[in-house]
């Protein structure tokens, strides 16, 4: 468990001794509310939601009871709105990486995680990708039907890995920040550390002072970069052609900038 001088220090308070958002039988209208603006805040990165953007017809089935919490997550996260925030323009990687986050509240914890999704989605497309976090075994355990996904990831539990409390200090961008708002949104935060299998150190929320990680990767380390050729427009391809880059460290972010600038999804990337 953290403590809160840690998580005073780390920026990240909020989350200590806030209860998770559960819609419990017999709730109250004021219950409701809380519920529905609790999903849009975790589901859409703290994105600002307009009145007209929300939806209003799952919002209605699930205050009438006719769909559960976790049907209301669902609607949201295979919505137009969630594309255009978090899809359509954003790198593969990134949207994987958002995906874990706002569904499963942790980061990805390895590269095999990021392969495995990337896979799913190339294969049998964006509804598979995004139901494969709400049907398994892990939301459900922590999630059940009712309650709202929560940033789990800054606190130490039964089957989480320790590299997953540092790497989610790298999506986390602060309590009152969004991510669309931060810079280089549309870059992954985590393609290199899960390449080289490494954590970077963590850094305080106000000074930007290094507190604990390691160090990156071997210099010598040559890298094998697959990519597939981005879609064009908002009509995402299901079938690529698939081009390999064998990158040294050291070209290894530079060569990552210039493919997702140019459109390109990151299939995997492997020692060479």
């Amino acid at each position: 468990m953290t403590s809160t001088m840690s998580a005073t220090q780390l920026g990240f308070e909020p989350f200590v001794e806030a209860s998770p958002t559960e819609l419990r039988s017999h709730a109250t209208d004021d219950d409701i509310q809380a519920a529905i603006w609790a999903t849009y805040r975790q589901v859409l990165g703290n994105d600002h939601v307009m009145q007209a953007e929300r939806l209003t017809s799952a919002e209605s089935m699930l205050t009438h009871g006719h769909i559960r919490v976790r049907d209301f997550v669902r609607a949201v996260a295979l919505s137009e709105l969630y594309k255009q925030k978090f899809f359509y323009s954003t790198p593969q990687v990134r949207f994987i990486e958002l995906n874990f986050k706002h569904l499963l509240g942790r980061a990805p914890y390895d590269e095999a995680e990021i392969s495995e999704h990337v896979n799913r989605y190339v294969e049998h497309g964006y509804e598979a990708e995004i139901n494969s976090y709400l049907d398994s075994a892990e939301y459900q355990e922590n999630f059940g039907d009712q309650i709202v996904p929560y940033y789990r990831g800054f606190a130490t539990q039964t089957s989480q890995k320790t590299v997953g409390f540092v790497r989610m200090f790298q999506l986390y961008r602060g309590y009152a920040s969004s991510d669309r708002a931060r810079v280089n949104h549309k870059k992954g935060c985590l393609t290199e550390d899960l390449a080289r299998n490494t954590a970077s150190p963590l850094r305080t929320s106000t000074l930007s002072k290094e507190l604990l990680g390691t160090t990156g990767g071997n210099r010598e380390q040559m890298y094998r970069i697959r990519v597939s050729q981005g879609a064009s427009g908002r009509t995402p391809q299901i079938r690529r052609s698939v081009q390999e880059y064998v990158v040294s460290y050291e070209q290894l972010s530079p060569t990552l900038q210039r493919l997702n600038q140019r459109g390109s999804r990151i299939v995997n990337i492997t020692s060479a």
